[in-house]
């Protein structure tokens, strides 16, 4: 357990939730109102007049700190540490921001070593050669602190633009580097021009689909990959719906992809964002529907196909 000072508790508990979202991770909140938002990954989950509720669950609070808690499931040293160091010069009060307000890029400082993000997505049922070749390009390091799996995102001119950050402990902490643009979220292009491009939710499922083609002898590089940094929600009736910002600017980046495959989950809300998509976009593009088979996602069919390929015979 970290040590925390009374001094940091106390800057700490000052940080409001809706701050904290607006300023490190602006992906995750949604506008239900003028004065009330929800999150993308918990739409039952309300802030309005520097509180928050989750509605599904029957918990609530007011600060960054007790969403970090209750919600992210993180130790109180830890929720505490991690606002340290997300606003490491932390002053007694924390201004409220402008949604419009732009927060300046900046990634996580790397460790010297990737040794725990490498054991924790071999854990995961992710091939070697696939770690390697993202950190090798980039596009995967280890943060200093915390160790946390960093996906990096580029623009065209190869510049980092976007960072999804995934624990690597019992905390399952997800979350973005602050300033992130989600336009940018992490992929790997086709070696060669694809007309092709795959869709996932996740960093880590697009790493497990490629596993799966690299397992079974096919060219991983052999199509575009994209992920979503998470899952793409839009309005239940339709109305006002557009495609994830990721998408569409991938496919402006990359005018020859006549072909979208969703590999989105197999559960209410993916199949929601497939349905949607296909809705949108199908005029311009063909699109393949093709959720995972046995499993709620791409890294669970990964493991299962693993499990029966490596179990005895009989």
């Amino acid at each position: 357990m970290g040590y925390v000072s009374k001094e940091q508790i106390e800057r700490a508990k000052r940080l409001d939730l809706l701050t904290y979202l607006q300023m490190y991770e602006p992906a995750e909140l949604v506008r239900c109102s003028r004065n009330v938002y929800s999150t993308r990954s918990h739409d039952s989950l309300k802030i309005s007049n520097g509180k928050w509720y989750w509605w599904s669950r029957g918990i609530g609070g007011r600060s960054a700190l007790d969403y970090l808690i209750k919600v992210r499931g993180l130790s109180f040293p830890d929720a505490v540490l991690l606002i340290e160091d997300v606003h490491p010069n932390s002053v007694p009060t924390f201004p409220q921001l402008s949604q419009n307000r732009l927060t300046r890029f900046e990634l996580p400082k790397p460790n010297c070593t990737s040794h725990r993000v490498m054991a924790y997505l071999r854990k995961r049922g992710i091939h070697r050669k696939l770690i390697e070749f993202c950190l090798e390009t980039g596009r995967l390091y280890e943060s200093r602190r915390y160790h946390n799996a960093v996906f990096v995102g580029f623009d065209q001119e190869g510049n980092p633009r976007y960072a999804a950050i995934r624990g690597t402990t019992s905390t399952r902490y997800m979350g973005e580097a602050a300033g992130s643009d989600k336009r940018y979220s992490f992929s790997i292009p086709a070696s060669e021009s694809s007309t092709e491009l795959h869709l996932f939710e996740s960093a880590i499922d697009l790493l497990s689909y490629c596993t799966l083609e690299h397992l079974t002898g096919r060219d991983w590089r052999h199509a575009h990959k994209l992920s979503l940094a998470g899952i793409y929600r839009p309005k239940t009736n339709g109305v006002d719906a557009i495609p994830p910002i990721a998408l569409t600017h991938y496919l402006q980046c990359f005018p020859q992809v006549s072909r979208l495959v969703l590999h989105l989950d197999n559960d209410e809300p993916g199949r929601l964002a497939a349905a949607t998509i296909q809705r949108l976009l199908s005029p311009a593009l063909l699109i393949s529907d093709e959720p995972p088979k046995v499993s709620k996602d791409v890294n669970n069919e990964l493991m299962e196909f693993r499990r029966r390929r490596e179990a005895p015979s009989r």
